[in-house]
C-alpha cells in the first residue's frame, strides 16, 4: 500500500486479493506494506476486516472463509502462527481455531503486526489465512522489501495515483501485479518468476507453449 491509498474503498478489492478461499491460492499476497505514517491505520483496517470476515459451511453463500483442504494443512498453518509469534510478531486477531465451528479443519483469519520481512511467515508461502504488516520508510524501501523474497508470482499496488502504481509495479519482481485489484484474465499470460516457475500459462504466450519451432537455412 502506498501512502496516498484510499483504504474502505479498496477492502473488498483487498479480500479478494488476500483472503479468498481462505488463502488457498497461489497467487493471494500475505504480506501488506504499509507506510510508516499510515501504519497503525494499516494495521487497524486489515484487522477490522479479517475479524469480521463470517466462518461457515462453504455452500452457505453467506460464509466468507471456510475450513482448510485437510487435517494436515491446518496443522501447517498453526505451525506458521507459532513461528511468528516465536519470532515476535505481534498478533492483532485470529491465531486460533473458532469455537463455534468444531466440525471441519478451520482456522480464524489472522494478522500479525510488527513483522519483520526475514520472519518465516513472510518469506514462505503459508496456503492459510495469515497476513502479515510490514512497514516501510520510502517507496524504495518498499519494493526492497518486496523484491526480497525467493516467490514472485503476484502482487498489487495500492495507491490512488494509477501512474504511480504501474511505475511501482514495473520494479517490483513479480510474473503478475494489479493496481488497486487482483483479477486474473484467461486471455493475459500468467506465470511467475524466481521460485514461483519457468514459462506461462493462458493467453496468447501460453498457447506458444504447444507449438514446435523450426528453423531451416538456405545457403548463401
Amino acid at each position: 500500500m502506498l501512502d496516498d491509498a484510499d483504504l474502505q474503498p479498496s477492502i473488498e478489492s483487498f479480500f479478494a486479493a488476500t483472503l479468498l478461499n481462505n488463502g488457498q491460492i497461489c497467487w493471494l499476497g500475505t504480506r501488506v506494506l504499509a507506510p510508516r505514517s499510515r501504519y497503525d491505520e494499516v494495521v487497524d483496517t486489515v484487522t477490522g476486516l479479517a475479524g469480521s470476515l463470517r466462518l461457515g459451511d462453504p455452500m452457505d453463500p453467506a460464509t466468507q472463509v471456510g475450513p482448510l483442504v485437510s487435517s494436515r494443512q491446518r496443522d501447517r498453518v498453526e505451525s506458521y502462527i507459532a513461528k511468528g509469534l516465536n519470532d515476535g510478531a505481534r498478533l492483532t486477531t485470529g491465531g486460533g481455531r473458532p469455537a463455534d465451528l468444531d466440525q471441519g479443519w478451520f482456522v480464524e483469519p489472522t494478522v500479525f503486526a510488527e513483522v519483520d520481512n526475514q520472519h518465516a511467515i513472510a518469506q514462505e508461502e503459508i496456503f492459510g489465512p495469515v497476513l502479515s504488516v510490514i512497514p516501510y520508510s520510502s517507496e524504495e524501501e518498499a519494493i526492497a522489501i518486496a523484491n526480497a523474497s525467493d516467490y514472485g508470482l503476484g502482487g498489487t499496488v495500492w495507491t490512488t495515483d494509477p501512474d504511480r502504481g504501474e511505475s511501482v509495479a514495473r520494479r517490483v519482481h513479480t510474473g503478475t501485479i494489479g493496481i488497486n485489484a487482483y483479477v486474473n484474465d484467461p486471455t493475459a499470460p500468467f506465470g511467475g518468476v524466481k521460485a514461483s516457475g519457468l514459462g506461462r500459462e493462458l493467453g496468447r504466450e501460453g498457447i506458444h507453449a504447444y507449438r514446435l519451432l523450426k528453423t531451416i537455412y538456405l545457403a548463401s
